[in-house]
């Protein structure tokens, strides 16, 4: 074999390594099923069948104490005393209100941003359940609560699930 040849078919498999060493460190992760924050593994996260954006609430502080008032005064009446569910629902796929104590486990996330950000969504953008006789409002969105107050009934839910 000719050495100007031998040098050629060297030179081509060191670049064909290199391409293949280059394409295995930069492809992407394959997307897994999220986990909960007990381990479980959520096939899907829930979320309101109308979200947008993420409400401004997720980078505030809340009171939980301020929030218990809050959901006392708008959300209990749905969602039952502390958040421990039983609202009758009729017409709904699922005949009572989602129990927010023990939340979804699917909703919880060991990052609190993330936390945070599945319970804003219900809140800011609310929830329209075909045939359901009670259907969440969009209190963010429709200015019920201030992005302040949303941040503190998101710390009272949290802290109704530790």
């Amino acid at each position: 074999m000719n050495k100007k040849w031998m040098i050629w078919m060297i030179a081509f498999g060191v670049v064909l390594l290199s391409l293949a060493v280059l394409a295995a460190c930069s492809s992407t992760k394959t997307a897994t099923p999220a986990e909960s924050a007990a381990g479980e593994e959520c096939t899907e996260i829930p979320k309101p069948d109308n979200a947008g954006a993420v409400g401004a609430a997720v980078g505030l502080t809340g009171d939980a104490t301020a929030g218990a008032t809050i959901f006392a005064d708008k959300c209990a009446v749905c969602h039952g005393d502390q958040g421990k569910g039983g609202v009758a629902n009729p017409g709904a796929e699922e005949p009572t209100v989602p129990e927010l104590n023990p939340i979804d486990a699917c909703m919880k996330n060991a990052d609190a941003k993330t936390y945070a950000t599945n319970i804003d969504l219900f809140i800011e953008w609310g929830t329209q359940l075909e045939g359901a006789t009670k259907n969440m409002p969009a209190f963010g969105q429709q200015a019920v609560l201030t992005q302040q107050q949303i941040a503190d009934v998101i710390a009272y839910v949290i802290s109704l699930n530790k």
